[in-house]
């Protein structure tokens, strides 16, 4: 900002300019998170012009006559409180209707959970495999395998089966440096990036660069000496097309015999 534009103020007898308020930039030690991908409902909804409406907390419950909860405990219209269930028509009149009823939320939840992670992978570009009732045997122990792993100790503690064969570790465990501790470390690893960035010389290897000249430096000498091989074995052969010696693609001429 040029001086002529900057506030002024007088100070006793001398005219002073207000200078702005010092800003120090630091550097960001990691990138700035991607924006989350649209879902597929998101999509749809922004492809027909569904708009999203704000529901209100509270809903008029017919039942108690007064306004509860739309969800969560003491919810409105809560068919958890029911002690009797009508049976429908279609239904059959020996079924549990309660234990169906508990059968069909599970299954909304499942496939809420289900349809999250597809989003979920859909955003990271991962393919998804839905478990099918025909699985190979390798799907299986993939999918037992990764069962296994899935606890707070990485199944370190998990019952083994008998005959069971070791799980093999795929991949390095990855290590980060804690967020709290010592302070003389993290002090002198930002130091060291701080001075990394304002030195204007790059950083390099220098045994990692000759090593890596050398090596093409031989192998150019070897591939040099591998066409120079071929040439030498091709000079030698001789041709076929060659003139000389007798012929023998003209035509066969027939023998005429004198009277």
């Amino acid at each position: 900002m040029k001086c002529g534009k900057l506030p002024t103020e007088r100070v006793q007898e001398a005219v002073v300019a207000k200078l702005p308020e010092p800003q120090t930039r630091l550097p960001r030690e990691k990138p700035l998170p991607k924006p989350r991908p649209p879902t597929k409902w998101e999509e749809f909804a922004k492809l027909k012009g569904i708009r999203k409406k704000k529901k209100t907390n509270l809903v008029w419950d017919d039942v108690h006559k007064e306004w509860r909860r739309r969800w969560g405990y003491k919810r409105a219209k809560d068919d958890t409180k029911d002690w009797l269930i009508e049976v429908p028509e279609s239904a059959d009149p020996n079924e549990d209707q309660f234990a169906r009823r508990m059968k069909a939320k599970k299954e909304r939840v499942a496939k809420n959970e289900l349809n999250r992670l597809k989003n979920i992978a859909r955003g990271q570009k991962v393919s998804v495999q839905v478990p099918t009732k025909d699985q190979s045997k390798a799907e299986l122990g993939k999918a037992m395998q990764l069962a296994r792993i899935s606890t707070a100790s990485v199944g370190k503690f998990q019952d083994k089966l008998p005959k069971e064969k070791p799980i093999r570790t795929v991949g390095k465990k990855r290590s980060f440096q804690p967020l709290i501790g010592d302070f003389n470390t993290e002090k002198q690893r930002q130091l060291d990036l701080l001075k990394v960035m304002e030195s204007k010389k790059p950083r390099m290897n220098v045994t990692r660069a000759v090593n890596r000249q050398m090596r093409e430096e031989d192998a150019e000498a070897a591939r040099h000496k591998k066409d120079a091989r071929r040439g030498g074995k091709g000079g030698k052969k001789k041709g076929r097309g060659g003139g000389g010696g007798k012929g023998r693609g003209g035509p066969k001429g027939k023998k005429h015999h004198g009277k």
